[in-house]
C-alpha cells in the first residue's frame, strides 16, 4: 500500500497540473512559442505536490530548519500552506504576479537562510551548491512570470545555475539529467552517458543564450522539451516502479525546473 505521505502530495499535484492545463488549455498549441504555456501548470502541479507533504510529513521536513530558528513546526506549515496558496494562484491565473513575487522570494530565504550557510560550511561539497543554485532557479522562474525589473533578475538567476548543472553534467554525465542531484540514470535507458552530455550541452547552450541575449526563447525552449521529457521518460517511470518519498521528491522536483524553464522560455525576449 502506497504511503500518505507519498499518496497524499502525489494526487496534490496531479489534480493541480490538470487544474492548470485546462486553465492554459486555449494558450497551448504545438508551435514551440505557445507550448511555454504549460510553465506555470508544471509549477502549479510541483508546489501543490510540496506544499502537501509539508504538511502530511512536517516533522520530518521541520529537521532541515536551522536550529537558531524558533518553531519550526510552525514554520513548516506555514510554507506548506503558501506553496499551496502559489499553486492555487498559478494553476487558476488569479493574483499571478502577486503570488510570483512572494514566491520568488521566498525562495530567495530559503537559499539566504538554510542553503548558504551549508556551502559555507562544506564549499567543496558539489550537492550543496547545486541544491542553493536549484532554489535560486525556482525563485528566478518566479520573478520571470512577475515580470518587472525583477523578471531580468529571474532570468539572470536561472542562466547561472544553468551554465553550473551543464559543468556538472559534462564532468558526471552518469547523473540523471535535469536537475544534477545523486539521482544517477538507470542502467535500463539506453546509451545513459549520452543524455547526460546532452543535457549538459542543452543547459550551457540556454544558459548563454540568456546571458548574452541571443536566441534566449529558442534555446531555452528546446531546454524546457528536454526537462519535461526527463520527468516522462526517466523519473515518472523510476516512481512507478518505487513509489517512495524520495522517487516523487524527484518527480516534482524536475518537473519544477521545467516548469521554470518554460517560464524563462515564455518571458525571454523573442531577440535574433
Amino acid at each position: 500500500m502506497t504511503s500518505p505521505v507519498v499518496l497524499w502530495p502525489s494526487l496534490a499535484g496531479i489534480v493541480f497540473l490538470g487544474i492548470g492545463l485546462i486553465t492554459a488549455r486555449k494558450q497551448l498549441s504545438f508551435h514551440s512559442g505557445k507550448l511555454a504555456g504549460v510553465g506555470p501548470a508544471f509549477v502549479a502541479a510541483a508546489l501543490a505536490a510540496f506544499g502537501v507533504e509539508h504538511l502530511v510529513a512536517a516533522r520530518s521536513i521541520m529537521q532541515i530548519i536551522p536550529s537558531w530558528i524558533p518553531g519550526p513546526l510552525f514554520w513548516t506549515y506555514l510554507v506548506g500552506i503558501a506553496l499551496l496558496a502559489a499553486a492555487v494562484s498559478l494553476a487558476l491565473k488569479c493574483y499571478v504576479r502577486l503570488a510570483a513575487t512572494l514566491l520568488g522570494i521566498m525562495f530567495l530565504l530559503f537559499v539566504l537562510l538554510i542553503h548558504l550557510p551549508n556551502v559555507a560550511a562544506s564549499p567543496k561539497q558539489r550537492l550543496y551548491w547545486a541544491i542553493l543554485l536549484r532554489d535560486l532557479a525556482f525563485g528566478g522562474g518566479a520573478w520571470a512570470l512577475a515580470g518587472g525589473r525583477v523578471a531580468v533578475i529571474g532570468r539572470f538567476s536561472i542562466a547561472v545555475a544553468a551554465v553550473f548543472f551543464a559543468a556538472v553534467y559534462f564532468l558526471h554525465p552518469d547523473i540523471a539529467p535535469g536537475v544534477p542531484l545523486p539521482k544517477l540514470t538507470p542502467a535500463w535507458v539506453p546509451l545513459r552517458l549520452l543524455w547526460g552530455y546532452l543535457m549538459g550541452a542543452l543547459l550551457l547552450l540556454g544558459g548563454a543564450a540568456v546571458l548574452v541575449n541571443r536566441h534566449a526563447r529558442r534555446a531555452t525552449t528546446w531546454l524546457a522539451m528536454a526537462v519535461t521529457l526527463s520527468v516522462l521518460l526517466i523519473y515518472t517511470p523510476l516512481m512507478a516502479l518505487a513509489p517512495t518519498v524520495e522517487a516523487m521528491n524527484y518527480v516534482a522536483d524536475t518537473l519544477l525546473f521545467a516548469g521554470t524553464i518554460w517560464l524563462l522560455a515564455q518571458t525571454c525576449p523573442d531577440s535574433p
